[in-house]
């Protein structure tokens, strides 16, 4: 079921999305072969900290996050991967490791790969290991209001 939070936010704010249910999956390759959604169009939200401070970065399941770049392309001195110990509490109505990309929401700063910003739809976790929303990358971008950056490589 879709997390209740996230869908009063996008219904509130009239926004146009399909809902998507699945086998309770874990990984995002799983969740793109499952649902038989290219891994290009499939976003996966990775929790970074940049400088100490904790963002989301978006990329398709089917890619990486290259650190290398993303510390480059943002000017950061540290970076590093978040253990779920340290946001888990940040996301009460979500499952761990199933946070939709709206850090926005959340006071959280959200990249966008590049890769990710050329698809039309994308789809991504809805909250939960068993839903997924889709929806216009362009009202994602319009809602989020991500930076869009150069970071992922391919898998």
């Amino acid at each position: 079921m879709l997390a209740k939070s996230l869908s009063n936010y996008l219904d509130g704010q009239h926004i146009p999305y399909t809902t998507i249910s699945h086998q309770p999956t874990y990984t995002a390759q799983e969740i793109a072969a499952n649902t038989h959604i290219s891994g290009k169009d499939l976003a996966k939200t990775v929790m970074i900290k940049l400088d100490g401070k904790m963002v989301m970065a978006v990329v398709p399941a089917a890619y990486n996050v290259n650190f290398h770049l993303l510390k480059e392309v943002t000017g950061a001195t540290k970076i590093e991967l978040a253990r779920e110990d340290e946001f888990m509490d940040l996301f009460p109505d979500f499952e761990v490791g199933a946070m939709p990309p709206f850090g926005n929401l959340y006071g959280l700063d959200v990249y966008v790969a590049e890769s990710l910003a050329e698809d039309e739809v994308i789809a991504f976790n809805a909250g939960t290991h068993t839903d997924l929303i889709k929806m216009a990358f362009g009202t994602f971008a319009r809602l989020v209001k991500p930076k869009i950056l150069r970071f992922s490589t391919r898998h």
